[in-house]
């Protein structure tokens, strides 16, 4: 009786010992309620893993991070990755633009025009014009048409064209020539077109030089068809204007191919009397020097 007693008093202490060790786990994880009921602390163990999971912050939970916990820590590695895509392609390097002034871009304009993209003198400025040829270049070329000139499109042209002669950056004529009339092609004739507003100097068919020219007015025409050149004065003054005519050729009457000083000052905005005038003296005074008595004259349309 006394010895079952024994035996009973250690199976309880025992089992004491067994249920404090299980109720400091549950506090420690737990309410931290200190109740001799083991159930509640024991049971709601596995409930404070849950913060954890979620991405909660509490200390003891730290030991339970499982590899999704991390997850707003995984979110800048993904950057990385999609970085390459979000950077763009530098642009090509532009070489003439709208605004720019230089021999580069006078030499452009001469290589446009050998293409017929450009319709009339190189000037070396960059101007609306010049952009819309190079577009219509660019463009015809499957080259994106941006208007100006990049390394790609300045080679390309390159490749298509021809290094311009001296009187294809610095031509005689601003205008562009049309096609000879047909009278023009043979011997040596002053061929003056007044669709162009040019007159080609040309000989059995091959234009020698070329220059603008500005006609009479509606009042006072300048006459069409085929004359001869009948008298030249290198230094002449109009006998019914009193204005000078320096290096005159003479074709119909009083009419004459001539150096114009109104012409060069005032371009298209003023007119003749019905002569042809001439604005490039330095042209004009070579012509006049090759012109002969009797050489044709043809005014056309």
């Amino acid at each position: 009786m006394k010895r079952s007693s024994v035996i009973r008093r250690a199976v309880l202490a025992t089992a004491a010992v067994a249920l404090v060790a299980t109720g400091c786990t549950a506090q420690a994880a737990g309410s931290g309620s200190g109740g001799r009921g083991s159930t509640a602390p024991v049971t709601g163990a596995p409930v404070t893993t849950a913060p954890s999971a979620s991405g909660g912050s509490d200390a003891s939970g730290g030991s339970d991070a499982k590899p999704s916990s991390p997850a707003p820590a995984s979110t800048p590695a993904s950057t990385p990755s999609s970085t390459p895509t979000s950077t763009p392609t530098p642009a090509s390097k532009v070489l003439m633009k709208d605004g720019d002034e230089n021999e580069q871009v006078r030499e452009l304009q001469a290589r446009l025009r050998q293409l017929d993209y450009f319709d009339r003198a190189p000037t070396g400025f960059y101007g609306s014009i010049t952009g819309k040829a190079v577009a219509a270049f660019q463009k015809k070329r499957g080259l994106p048409a941006t208007g100006s000139v990049d390394e790609t499109t300045w080679q390309r042209l390159l490749g298509m064209s021809r290094k311009p002669t001296a009187d294809e950056l610095k031509p005689s004529t601003t205008n562009k020539l049309d096609t000879p009339d047909a009278r023009c092609m043979k011997g040596r004739v002053l061929c003056i077109s007044k669709e162009s507003r040019t007159l080609a100097w040309m000989i059995d068919g091959r234009v020698v030089s070329s220059m603008d020219v500005r006609f009479g007015s509606e009042n006072t025409p300048t006459r069409e068809g085929t004359f001869a050149v009948g008298w030249k004065a290198k230094d002449w003054t109009s006998t019914i204007y009193h204005t000078p005519m320096p290096y005159a050729m003479f074709f119909s009457g009083g009419q004459a191919v001539h150096y114009s000083s109104d012409f060069a000052a005032r371009g298209y905005n003023g007119a003749s009397h019905g002569c042809v005038n001439v604005r490039d003296r330095a042209k004009i005074a070579a012509l006049f020097d090759q012109v002969k008595v009797g050489d044709k004259v043809v005014v056309h349309w």
